[in-house]
């Protein structure tokens, strides 16, 4: 059996993730992600009127067109976890093919979310729930069948796939970090890892952002004592106190309004995808809030809930917020340019449990924020946060763990997959041999 990977998107960028398995004549696909910084928009992006080919064109989402040229029937389509550079793509381009969707339970419900919200395309193909764990195989035919391995990241139910081939498994680890000690969810499964290193990994496609940065990823429990130490410093004062976060991040959301609950405040969500995000996973008891805690997705509901704080007291509520990474029209960056009922005051307290993600746009949208911000006289703290992608050591432990015949960097630029690249040297592998960079749009034969 011939076994080819396609590298349709994420391969020059951190986002549009898209990678393509041929075995013989079967074809599996990984994941259909947005690159959201490419059309200006964040975790309340709302593409669902936009086109694909636009989408495309705006290199905003993958260039599968790349599949046209692909001998072989699509299968399956799957995704490891929830992240819009992940899913994004889905309502978009997944009805090009006749292949179910297969996802752990709160991605797949996330999922059909996006698709229920799509205005440009019907999407009829079926999702599917695969819980991660060995005893839960999802057979794609006679000769793949597909298992998820738990892992940790900055988003519940997250998972490394492994595609169980005749000629051994491809492991598909986007994304991932190995939080032993996790505040949400179970630790990763190392044990099952090395069993499948074991059994024989013909290829592992693996994500590469973190790898240039040295040791291990700080557990979430240091984000959890980072931003609890600043929250309990204040419990007495009457200044308001805002934290802003990625929605995504159920554990450090549920944290945060855990501390505001001890602290004698009332915590609430404001904004569309704080309400997605959570009310999904606590629909789903995947997460337990405290009581008392109150979200508020569309425009309409924050302002009204702005007002109410207003009258009520600014002290006796912690709004948990989008836009830590400034972006246009989300209620950080509306909060800083005075378009909310609510009015910054000096001394109020502006907390970023997230940091900018990196490219330059997000740099200057999130600086102007914080100038605004502090011309009104907030005070602001930043880098209340860990990283949810895997440090150079624990790509080292993932490498030694899985143990591949070939090794295939993605979900990075040049400097990311090249890092990854001299990591897989230093441990034995050698470039255009066992170690491949791809580029967007390139196929690896593996022979």
């Amino acid at each position: 059996m011939k076994v080819e990977v396609i590298a349709v998107g994420g391969y020059n960028e951190v986002g549009r993730n898209m990678t393509a398995v041929r075995c013989g004549k079967e074809i599996v696909i990984f994941d259909m992600g947005l690159r959201l910084d490419q059309i200006m928009i964040h975790e309340d992006a709302e593409v669902e009127n936009l086109h694909s080919l636009d989408l495309i064109e705006m290199k905003a989402i993958p260039d599968d067109t790349i599949m046209n040229t692909v001998e072989g029937t699509v299968k399956a389509i799957v995704c490891t976890h929830g992240h819009l550079d992940h899913i994004g793509a889905i309502p978009k381009l997944a009805h090009r093919y006749d292949a179910p969707i297969i996802a752990t339970p709160y991605t797949a419900a996330l999922i059909r979310q996006q698709i229920e919200g799509e205005k440009r395309f019907v999407v009829n193909n079926p999702v599917f729930e695969l819980p991660a764990g060995k005893k839960y195989r999802y057979e794609i035919s006679q000769h793949l069948s597909l298992e998820f391995i738990i892992v940790q990241h900055s988003i519940i139910d997250a998972a490394m796939a492994v595609l169980h081939t005749p000629r051994g498994a491809i492991v598909y680890a986007l994304d991932f970090k190995l939080d032993r000690t996790p505040v949400l969810g179970d630790p990763p499964n190392i044990a099952r890892m090395r069993e499948v290193g074991k059994e024989g990994v013909l290829a592992l496609i693996t994500e590469s952002v973190n790898v240039n940065m040295p040791g291990r990823c700080p557990s979430e429990r240091i984000a959890q004592r980072l931003v609890r130490d600043v929250m309990t410093c204040y419990e007495d004062e009457k200044s308001a106190m805002f934290v802003g976060t990625f929605a995504s991040n159920i554990a450090r959301v549920k944290m945060i309004a855990e501390c505001a609950h001890e602290i004698g405040r009332k915590p609430v969500l404001l904004g569309r995808s704080m309400e997605r995000y959570s009310s999904t996973a606590e629909q789903m008891k995947l997460v337990g809030f405290p009581r008392g805690m109150t979200m508020r997705g569309n425009r309409r509901t924050v302002d009204k809930m702005f007002r109410t704080i207003m009258k009520e007291g600014r002290d006796k509520y912690v709004p948990i917020v989008t836009g830590s990474q400034g972006e246009p029209g989300a209620i950080l960056t509306r909060l800083a340019s005075g378009q909310t009922p609510f009015k910054i005051e000096k001394g109020d307290k502006i907390l970023y449990s997230a940091k900018v993600i990196p490219n330059p746009m997000n740099y200057g949208q999130r600086h102007t924020q914080e100038v605004l911000l502090r011309m009104k006289g907030a005070r602001i703290f930043t880098d209340l946060h860990v990283s949810g992608h895997a440090y150079r050591e624990e790509h080292y432990e993932v490498l030694h763990l899985f143990n591949p015949q070939h090794v295939i960097p993605a979900h990075g630029d040049i400097d990311m997959t090249g890092g990854y690249l001299k990591l897989a040297e230093s441990c034995g592998y050698t470039l255009n041999n066992d170690a491949h960079i791809l580029r967007n749009g390139q196929r690896l034969l593996i022979n």
